[in-house]
């Protein structure tokens, strides 16, 4: 896979107060693309960051129905990758690319 491929798996960082406790433990949070599977995060973050991923959990958060300027909407669905490194290696979400 070329690495502009793996600019499409992750989308961004998540930078919650959860995922800043998560990071004490050597955890980051990436939205990734709905059709991503655990192996292709896994290369993508390896590729791009250049450290060793010990694992990928995956979620999918369910968009809520939410009310703007008196209309009922849906958010879109959500998969979230919560990446473990391997000791020793970190990521500086902060800085970008």
């Amino acid at each position: 896979m070329t690495i502009e491929k793996y600019y499409d798996v992750l989308r961004a960082p998540n930078i919650t107060e959860k995922a800043t406790m998560a990071s004490e433990f050597n955890q980051l949070v990436f939205d990734v693309a709905m059709d991503a599977d655990k192996p292709t995060i896994k290369a993508a973050v390896e590729a791009l960051f250049d450290v060793k991923v010990k694992h990928v959990n995956t979620l999918v958060r369910k968009g809520k129905r939410k009310k703007f300027r008196g209309r009922a909407g849906q958010q879109k669905n959500v998969k979230k990758a919560i990446i473990t490194l391997e000791e020793g290696h970190s990521i500086d979400v902060t800085t970008g690319l």
